[in-house]
């Protein structure tokens, strides 16, 4: 296995080295074969503030058979599940057109391929990158043309035991490709207790590179865990509206939720970068204090030469007298002119503080 390496560039967005997390905004099969609808996501993607627009590309033939079963029947118009996949493709020229649309809006374009004629297409129209799907991760021959590239690889482990893992990560690696590896389930919405975010830090320490989520829990929460601990992508799927058509509706989410996650994540990670000095945030902070911190205020009346004790004393506001942190400073000095109840204590009241020898 080469070295691996903790970062890597797609497009003009670095990925790793404690960067800014990389978000993809998945349309998957959400369009339902619509070239008008594809572009409408990449528009929609675009408004939320994400860094990618992500697509499959499916050629029925090179990919599927007759005998494909389905995971979900939701198709009423689709004899089978081949022809469903005949229905999402589109032709060279409209995914050029895809491409150029997300480049136009300041989008990476990213589509899965699900066969080596897929590969060639999308090598041809130009990839930053490519996204490999969980059920490819056991594809050596789908792995070994892609690898072949020297693009950066993003690799979904939803349906791979750890070992599958090890041995694609290793291969492509040892292709010199840069690779990182996205912790993914398989279960369509996926419940908190399968995210797995604990293998973020996993994955970093046992491949030495990049990690990210690819997340369909269908709601914010996982995605921004998962900036929080320090996740260097993070993909989701997209919907224009929970009444919208198509199995994947109920994991994704719709454009103002993953502008939410947007802001949320950007949020995250100048809190969790940021280094604060609580000394200069309290210099800062020196008048707001005076404010809303107490100063010593006599109880009562206190007559000339009585010595102050705990019960002729008050903590009110503001802050701007003595404080009443230095309580114990005043206790048993001698009042040298009247006090009046609810004066606030000044330090001319009071005899001067016997200097220790």
């Amino acid at each position: 296995m080469s070295v691996p390496k903790e970062g890597f560039r797609i497009g003009s967005h670095e990925v790793g080295h404690a960067k800014r997390c990389f978000v993809i905004g998945e349309v998957a099969q959400a369009h339902d074969g619509s070239l008008g609808m594809a572009h409408a996501f990449i528009d929609s993607i675009a408004a939320t503030g994400a860094d990618a627009v992500k697509f499959q590309t499916h050629i029925a033939e090179a990919e599927s058979s007759l005998d494909e079963p389905w995971r979900v029947r939701f198709s009423q118009q689709d004899s089978s599940r081949f022809a469903y996949w005949k229905r999402m493709e589109f032709t060279e020229e409209q995914w050029i057109g895809l491409k150029r649309h997300a480049e136009e809006k300041k989008l990476v374009f990213l589509s899965s391929p699900f066969s080596s004629e897929a590969v060639d297409l999308l090598e041809r129209i130009g990839m930053e990158a490519w996204k490999i799907a969980s059920g490819e991760v056991s594809n050596p021959l789908l792995l070994g043309q892609i690898a072949k590239t020297r693009k950066p690889i993003l690799l979904s482990t939803g349906m791979s035991p750890i070992a599958e893992i090890d041995r694609a990560v290793a291969g492509l690696m040892a292709e010199h490709c840069d690779v990182a590896v996205m912790q993914c389930s398989s279960r369509y919405p996926t419940p908190p207790e399968h995210i797995g975010l604990n293998l973020l830090a996993e994955y970093r320490e046992r491949y030495g590179c990049p990690v990210g989520l690819s997340d369909h829990s269908g709601n914010i929460y996982a995605g921004l865990a998962a900036v929080t601990l320090g996740a260097d992508i993070l993909e989701v799927h997209v919907t224009l509206s929970r009444e919208m058509f198509g199995p994947d509706v109920p994991v994704s989410l719709v454009p103002s939720e993953l502008a939410d996650l947007v802001r949320g994540a950007r949020f995250i990670e100048v809190a969790r970068t940021s280094r604060v000095d609580k000394d200069q945030v309290a210099s800062d902070l020196l008048q707001v204090r005076r404010t809303f911190t107490k100063s010593l205020f006599a109880r009562d009346d206190i007559p000339v030469g009585a010595r102050v004790e705990r019960q002729h004393l008050v903590a009110k506001k503001p802050g701007t007298g003595i404080p009443a942190a230095d309580i114990d400073a005043i206790i048993g000095r001698r009042v040298i002119r009247h006090v009046r109840a609810g004066h606030m204590i000044d330090s001319a009241d009071l005899e001067p503080a016997t200097t220790p020898h």
